[in-house]
């Protein structure tokens, strides 16, 4: 199976991950399975790897790919939301770090039938995970035009998003929009000539959005890092790299939230929040990628990476 994967920022996950022998270790976003096997080796082979994802294809490719190892390796075709019940569902109670590499993977992106690239013409798909009912196919139209124009607005950040979401609903006022190839060509009629000249492809925000709305990768993202920082043992560490500013926003502000002592109101002149720091944020600013790595791998440009450690935290009535 040919599955194409160039792990990002390899090295900085493995340096702060510190995979130990005889550790849990949990690649929430296998893809490719780059990172999943340095962590593997990081750690002599020795400990529990669990590698997750929602899309069966890198599941498939990943027991070909580590079907050789002798080590206790598992493999679970799941979304990252369910992460408590996975680590539950393998008799493991608590973990010892674990990687969220966020977005669309580069199979994804390069596999043409998959309708992820606005480079390629394909059906319109964009689900990660083949079980789930909504496609992006069925977004385009189906979908109000305000709904259509807020999703292409706020998950693209795409300033014509309007327009587009009105060339959208009259061209399928004519017939099914089925291809990304018709998509684009709508996308490049809504944009004027002179904004289509700079920032990237015309189509890039939008079919980022739909891809971000189709596989609900926001709504999830909050309670994900939570439950997989609950997870940890204490000094367990998590990594996250994002590509895009809203994925980016979420994580610094989870890492703030779990990483803060009181979170009651600044006029408030007792805490009653109960609120407990349960973790250091190792990572004041974010992490990017060398331009070396840019220049050989040009998705990695957009990369950020934060990481957070687990802290010893006693809860109520323990140590009394």
């Amino acid at each position: 199976m040919n599955y194409h994967h160039v792990p990002i920022l390899l090295d900085k996950v493995i340096e702060i991950l510190n995979p130990k022998p005889g550790g849990v270790y949990v690649d929430a976003t296998l893809g490719g399975g780059g990172h999943f096997k340095e962590i593997i080796k990081h750690a002599e082979f020795q400990g529990t790897f669990i590698g997750i994802d929602q899309d069966e294809t890198a599941i498939l490719n990943a027991r070909e790919t580590f079907s050789e190892y002798s080590c206790d390796i598992r493999l679970v075709h799941d979304n990252f939301s369910n992460i408590k019940n996975i680590i539950r569902d393998n008799n493991i109670n608590k973990i010892d770090g674990i990687l969220f590499d966020l977005g669309v993977s580069s199979h994804q992106l390069d596999e043409g039938s998959r309708g992820f690239s606005y480079k390629q013409d394909a059906e319109l798909d964009m689900r990660m995970d083949r079980r789930m009912p909504l496609s992006a196919k069925d977004v385009v139209n189906r979908m109000p035009r305000e709904e259509l124009k807020r999703i292409i607005k706020e998950y693209g950040e795409e300033p014509w998003a309007g327009r587009i979401a009105d060339f959208i609903c009259e061209r399928r006022k004519q017939r099914e929009i089925t291809t990304t190839g018709e998509l684009v060509q709508i996308i490049k009629d809504a944009i004027p000539a002179k904004a289509r000249r700079k920032g990237g492809h015309p189509a890039r925000k939008t079919f980022q959005a739909l891809r971000i709305y189709v596989n609900k990768e926001l709504e999830i993202l909050e309670s994900s890092i939570k439950d997989a920082v609950d997870l940890l043992n204490p000094a367990g560490r998590i990594c996250v790299i994002t590509f895009h500013s809203l994925e980016d926003r979420i994580i610094k502000d989870t890492f703030k939230f779990l990483a803060t002592d009181c979170i009651c109101p600044k006029e408030a002149l007792v805490c009653t929040c109960d609120h407990i720091k349960i973790i250091k944020i190792l990572t004041s600013k974010p992490i990017y990628p060398s331009q070396a790595e840019i220049d050989s791998n040009p998705r990695a440009r957009s990369a950020k990476l934060r990481a957070a450690e687990k802290l010893f935290v006693l809860k109520p009535g323990e140590g009394e």
